[in-house]
């Protein structure tokens, strides 16, 4: 029997995803698509699944605070899907696929690049089929160039992709960001342009193929520093926390730990010399302006260190703020989810899982005042809605459904 859930609505309410993501890229995309409404149908290997689930530990806890046997990464990124368990090396389980995405408006995958071809699931020969399908594949090179077969990896790509090169101190190693920055951004590309290729189909065109590839879209988010290369040829150097075109823009020790601080202008500037007893620093032209405080980095790192080394964070955040300028702790992840203003705007909710009595997720930031994200499913256990999906969809029976588990089909 179907369990109690609560309907989906939003703007993508009566759609449907048949889903072949697994790890991080593609489930951050479909996740959002869930969210936003869609009807997610996650396919996964039998006895096996997506391999985050054995991401761990951590775990997420039982209600007893026992460790359950359900991953926290996998619970991350893996909401607002139901599980379908189904082995698509069986010519079986092939037809079931196929029957499946006959019922679908989209298909999000990342297998390499031709791998699911010889499952007869290329998206020219589903959209013969499906001619309004829309077909989203994602994979570290795309579907063209040198680099194609390839694998791609988080770490792989923040490397070639070159924020590797920028991140870390100068005289230190090349730093990866501390999260999957690059997963991340292909999943919410992914996401952008299967919105996009729904708009256009609305208007009464086809479906599309949709091609995205991790290096792409962290060559895309190279952002300023993508374009000082470009404006000067050089390769921008580490600058550790600081920034490579505004200064002060960075980190500061305090008498009892570090702070950030951002001041973006001159104005601004300004404004921190005359609080702070330094307003001889604004006849010097070495800081007169942020492109000389830009030349002149190190000095006015070395002059402004002492000043804020002279009081604690907290003193100086409320000097700041009431100033207008721009400051702020470097919190733990402790101190972020106990933040007032992180609890306020409820980034953090509880859901019914069926595992583990309630968990704990990270709320979508994205907040529409007609149509917010719909949480309606918890991160399922595998294959949880097997069953159920196949009975809605396909109107399979039990005798069907024995004898494709028999056959471990399903």
């Amino acid at each position: 029997m179907q369990d109690a859930r609560p309907a989906p609505t939003g703007p993508l309410k009566g759609l449907r995803v048949f889903d072949l993501t697994r790890v991080l890229a593609g489930p951050t995309c479909v996740q959002m698509l869930g969210d936003l409404g869609a009807d997610v149908i996650k396919i996964e290997r039998p006895g096996a699944g997506d391999d985050t689930r054995g991401f761990a530990p951590p775990f997420l806890p039982n209600t007893d605070g026992s460790a359950s046997k359900e991953s926290a990464y996998f619970a991350g990124v893996n909401r607002n899907k139901r599980s379908v368990t189904l082995d698509m090396a069986k010519p079986e389980g092939q037809e079931l696929a196929k029957r499946l995405v006959r019922r679908c408006d989209m298909l999000v995958e990342n297998f390499k690049v031709g791998a699911l071809a010889k499952y007869g699931l290329g998206y020219e020969q589903l959209r013969a089929e499906n001619p309004g399908l829309i077909y989203c594949s994602i994979t570290g090179f795309g579907q063209t160039g040198p680099y194609a077969p390839r694998p791609g990896y988080d770490s792989l790509i923040q490397g070639m992709g070159g924020v590797m090169s920028l991140t870390g101190e100068p005289d230190g190693l090349p730093q990866k960001v501390g999260v999957p920055v690059a997963d991340l951004f292909a999943g919410l590309y992914a996401c952008i342009g299967i919105l996009a290729a729904l708009r256009h189909r609305e208007q009464g065109g086809a479906g599309q193929f949709i091609d995205i590839g991790m290096l792409d879209t962290h060559v895309a988010w190279l952002a300023n520093q993508g374009m000082n290369y470009l404006a000067t040829g050089e390769n921008p150097a580490r600058l550790g926390n600081q920034h490579p075109n505004i200064v002060p823009y960075q980190v500061f020790a305090t008498s009892d730990g570090a702070i950030v601080l951002s001041i973006g202008n001159d104005p601004t500037f300004q404004r921190f010399c005359e609080a702070f007893e330094l307003t001889h620093l604004l006849k010097d032209e070495r800081f007169a302006t942020n492109a000389a405080r830009v030349a002149n980095r190190q000095l006015v790192t070395d002059t402004l260190t002492p000043v804020m080394k002279g009081k604690a964070t907290d003193w100086w955040i409320g000097k700041l703020e009431a100033l207008k300028i721009g400051c702020g702790p470097i919190n733990t992840l402790k101190q972020v989810f106990a933040d007032p203003h992180v609890q306020a705007r409820e980034m953090v909710f509880e859901m019914a899982h069926s595992a583990v009595g309630k968990a704990k997720l990270i709320a979508n930031p994205v907040r529409l005042s007609e149509t917010p994200a719909n949480y309606r499913i918890a991160p399922p256990v595998l294959g949880e809605h097997t069953d159920e999906v196949l009975r809605e969809l396909l109107g399979m029976g039990d005798a069907d459904l024995a004898a494709l588990r028999a056959k471990g089909v399903i």
